[in-house]
C-alpha cells in the first residue's frame, strides 16, 4: 500500500489535489449542515448580517479561492506551501459551488427548486476530481518500466474513450448517467446509445426531422422521470435539505370584481336596457 501511495500519489505530485478534494467535500458537507441548522433555528449559528446586509458564504468562498489559487501558483514545487494553498482552494471552491445556483440565477434561490442545481454541480465536480485523482498518470513518475508504461498508456486510452461516451451522454441530456459513467464505463455506454432526452442539444440537432424519435424520446423521458424523480429528490434532500414548498393560492386572483360589486361605482343592472326601465 505504501509503495502504491508513493508511486501514484506522492511522486506524480497529486497530494495537493487529494488535499483540495478532501477539503472541498468536507467544506460543502459542513456548510450544508450549518445552513440547515440555521434554517431550523437550532444551534448557535446565525446568518452574518453586518449593518443588516446578508453576507452569503459565496463571498468568503471567492476570497479563499483566489488566495488558494494564486498562492498555489506562487508556491510552485514547495510541497508544504502547495498543500496549504490546496486546502484553502478546496475550502473556497466548496463555499462557492454550494451557492452555484445563486450565481447562475443572480437571486437567492438557496432553498428553492433551482437551488438543487448547486448539489448537482458539487457532485459532478467531485466525480471529475476523483477521476483525475484516480488516473495513474505516468508524468512525474521515475523509472517506469516498458510494461508499466504500456499499462498506463492503455489505461489513459480507455479513460479517453470513456470520456467520449460521457460527453455524448451529456449532450443527450443524461447528466446523472454521465456522472456515474465517469466511474462505470457500461453506464456511460448505455447512456450514449439510448435516445436523447427532449430539449437536449442532441435532440435539437438530430431529432429535428424525426418526429417518431421525438415522440419516443418524450414518452421514455416521462416514464423515467415518473419512476426515479422521487428517489432523486430524496437523495438530494438527504444531502442538502428539502427546498421550500410554495403552497398554491386557494382563490387565484383575477380581474373580476367580487359578486355584487361593479367597477367605478355603477349601480347593479336588472338586465333591462335603459329604454325599458321605468322613468
Amino acid at each position: 500500500m505504501g509503495h502504491w501511495w508513493y508511486r501514484n500519489i506522492v511522486e506524480p505530485g497529486k497530494l495537493p489535489l487529494l488535499v483540495a478534494l478532501a477539503s472541498f467535500v468536507c467544506t460543502f458537507l459542513i456548510t450544508r449542515t450549518i445552513t440547515r441548522l440555521i434554517r431550523a433555528g437550532k444551534g448557535p449559528f446565525r446568518n452574518v448580517r453586518p449593518g443588516g446586509l446578508h453576507i452569503h458564504h459565496v463571498v468568503p468562498g471567492v476570497v479563499l479561492t483566489l488566495i488558494g489559487g494564486f498562492g498555489g501558483v506562487a508556491a510552485g514545487r514547495h510541497e508544504a506551501g502547495a498543500i496549504v494553498c490546496a486546502l484553502l482552494l478546496g475550502m473556497g471552491a466548496g463555499l462557492v459551488l454550494d451557492e452555484f445556483a445563486l450565481i447562475l440565477h443572480l437571486d437567492d434561490v438557496y432553498w428553492t427548486e433551482q437551488g438543487r442545481q448547486s448539489v448537482e454541480v458539487v457532485v459532478l465536480t467531485t466525480a471529475l476530481l476523483m477521476l483525475v485523482l484516480g488516473g495513474f498518470s505516468p508524468l512525474g513518475v521515475d523509472e517506469v518500466t516498458p510494461e508499466e508504461r504500456q499499462g498506463r498508456g492503455s489505461f489513459i486510452l480507455s479513460l479517453f474513450g470513456n470520456f467520449l461516451f460521457v460527453l455524448v451522454a451529456l449532450f443527450k441530456g443524461k447528466f446523472r448517467m454521465a456522472i456515474l459513467g465517469l466511474f462505470l464505463t457500461p453506464v456511460a455506454v448505455f447512456g450514449a446509445v439510448r435516445l436523447a432526452r427532449p430539449g437536449s442539444l442532441w435532440a435539437r440537432r438530430f431529432y429535428r426531422n424525426r418526429p417518431r424519435a421525438r415522440a419516443r424520446a418524450g414518452l421514455r423521458a416521462f416514464h423515467h422521470d415518473r419512476r426515479w424523480d422521487r428517489v432523486r429528490r430524496r437523495f438530494q434532500d438527504l444531502i442538502a435539505g428539502a427546498p421550500d414548498r410554495v403552497l398554491p393560492l386557494r382563490h387565484p386572483p383575477d380581474d373580476r370584481p367580487p359578486s355584487g360589486e361593479l367597477p367605478s361605482g355603477e349601480p347593479p343592472s336588472d338586465g333591462r336596457s335603459p329604454d325599458e326601465r321605468p322613468r
